[in-house]
């Protein structure tokens, strides 16, 4: 009886913190982009009040279904990095149910945005301290570069509500490309960290993936310098030549870290072109400076390719991981979703430079195949996220 229970969809999904968000995150991916299409396609109109459609999009995207990603893996990552455990059962109900109600709230437009952004701030906060006070405890210095960026990420969310209530002239701006900044440079470190070790683990050959200290420098002052540069001085030509930096430091750095076996992997090369993906959005950052692309086909070459691609990869490979199963096997479909979304990125940032397609049919047809991609997702992992282990370890 008590076994039984024990290992019933509901507890088994707040067992550990990666669980609840990552389905969160897929089923939210699907609602927020399929209203955001419907908007499109006129057939739905948001609430009437201080946040436009586009603020609404761009903020749900960030704060709702890129942090979700970042609770549940950090949730996940941060016991393995402190050895100590992480928020489960009730705690981490509470948790997740911050999350989602400030989604709901979000949605229902002007009577519930302060309660929205109440809700979505104390997210962020206990997220923040849960975690802090794990890397304190254990001593763990070198994880304060990733609780900055959490700091960060709650202080821009902050600018933004108090943006939208005329607080802060500038509130919108810091809260929606401060985010997305901020969540591309925590990509980054993660993925420095991270991919050399996917590589050496999940390719055939025996590889030893190029590394070195001054492109891990060269690389986080760039960034620093964009991010200041973007949103405090506004200086053009400096977001530029940094911008061209940092895709031409991470492209040596994924051009060290590239062997043939990486093809032979859908967890491995999703995960790669993503960070391509983020050097193609820094180098039209560039370009619009020097050849006047447009600017936001920079940002959604970082936000769809970089950002969508980096996560979904993600997903998929922790919660394959964590759930005892077979990396080398997922399942077929999982490729078939990043290739709508390598199909998808294609279609939001590279064909528009060509000024020969319908703009408007490329961002829907984009929108489609983001919608596919995650639909496979939610009802690939459904199964998994909410299942025991099959080994009957813990995870």
């Amino acid at each position: 009886m008590n076994n039984t229970s024990s290992t019933s969809p509901a507890n088994v999904l707040l067992s550990f913190g990666f669980r609840p968000f990552f389905l969160g995150a897929g089923i939210f991916a699907v609602i927020s982009v399929t209203l955001w299409l419907a908007f499109f396609l006129n057939l739905f109109t948001l609430p009437a009040g201080p946040i436009s459609g586009f603020q609404w999009h761009a903020h749900e995207m960030i704060y709702g279904y890129a942090m979700a990603v970042i609770a549940g893996f950090l949730l996940t990552a941060v016991s393995n990095w402190t050895g100590l455990p992480t928020p489960k059962g009730i705690k981490l109900a509470a948790i997740f149910g911050l999350w989602a109600m400030a989604r709901l709230l979000f949605s229902l437009g002007d009577p519930y945005l302060l309660a929205s952004a109440v809700f979505d701030l104390l997210f962020n906060t206990i997220l923040l301290i849960v975690l802090s006070r794990l890397v304190i405890q254990s001593k763990q210095h070198k994880q304060f570069a990733v609780i900055a960026k959490l700091l960060i990420l709650l202080i821009c969310n902050l600018l933004f509500f108090l943006g939208v209530y005329g607080y802060v002239e500038d509130g919108f701006l810091w809260g929606i490309y401060g985010g997305l900044y901020t969540i591309i440079g925590l990509i980054l470190t993660i993925g420095r960290r991270v991919m050399p070790f996917f590589i050496e683990r999940g390719t055939p050959e025996s590889v030893n993936p190029f590394n070195s200290k001054w492109l891990d420098l060269g690389s986080l002052f760039a960034v620093l310098v964009f991010f200041v540069s973007e949103l405090v001085f506004k200086t053009e030509a400096l977001s530029a030549y940094s911008a061209l930096l940092i895709a031409l430091i991470n492209s040596a750095r994924l051009i060290g870290w590239h062997t043939p076996g990486i093809w032979k992997r859908s967890l491995l090369w999703s995960l790669y072109l993503s960070f391509w993906f983020i050097c193609l959005g820094f180098l039209l950052f560039a370009g619009s400076y020097f050849f006047d692309f447009p600017k936001n086909l920079a940002i959604h070459a970082l936000a769809y390719g970089g950002l969508g691609l980096a996560t979904l990869s993600m997903m998929s490979r922790v919660s394959l991981g964590h759930t005892g199963r077979d990396l080398s096997k997922p399942s077929k479909l999982i490729a078939l979703a990043f290739i709508l979304f390598i199909i998808g990125t294609m279609a939001r940032v590279l064909l528009p430079l060509l000024n020969t397609f319908d703009y408007l049919l490329l961002i829907k047809i984009s929108q489609f195949l983001w919608i596919g991609a995650f639909t496979i997702f939610t009802l690939v992992y459904l199964p998994i996220l909410s299942s025991p282990r099959p080994d009957g370890k813990p995870g």
